[in-house]
């Protein structure tokens, strides 16, 4: 009986020997939490800008106010009336915020027509248009 009992005992360390250990989650030291970088400002779109003023001034608009060319207002083909788009120009840097109160620019090549305030903030009264790059204020 007792050699039973030793064979029994050598049995199962013989099992155990075999057996694979748990795995075990190996543990990572903290890390400190490295600041994330701001979302960058998604893009609207680029492309050529253009500007009006006097000729259209005091006349409606497509969302039915009238246009004030010494408002920061805009004129875009899709985004919705009221959308705030802020307007960089490649060119130089400048930059404006407007909102977007009419439909337009017509011309192809053009992305947005701004009102002449706008475009004195971008200072491209004088050149007529720019190359610009729209996106979220």
């Amino acid at each position: 009986m007792r050699l039973a009992g030793l064979l029994a005992i050598a049995m199962l360390a013989a099992l155990a020997g075999c057996s694979t250990p748990p795995r075990r989650e190996a543990v990572q030291p903290e890390r400190a939490a490295t600041p994330e970088p701001p979302p960058a400002a998604s893009s609207l779109g680029s492309g050529r800008a253009s500007w009006y003023g006097q000729r259209f001034h005091g006349r409606r608009t497509a969302s039915g106010e009238r246009f004030d060319m010494n408002d920061l207002t805009a004129a875009h083909r899709t985004l919705p009336f009221g959308t705030l788009v802020r307007v960089r120009n490649t060119a130089n840097g400048r930059e404006v915020i407007v909102r977007i109160n009419d439909r337009g620019p017509w011309i192809p090549g053009r992305i947005i027509d701004l009102s002449r305030a706008a475009a004195a903030a971008l200072d491209l009264l004088q050149s007529g248009g720019a190359h610009v790059l729209l996106s979220e204020p």
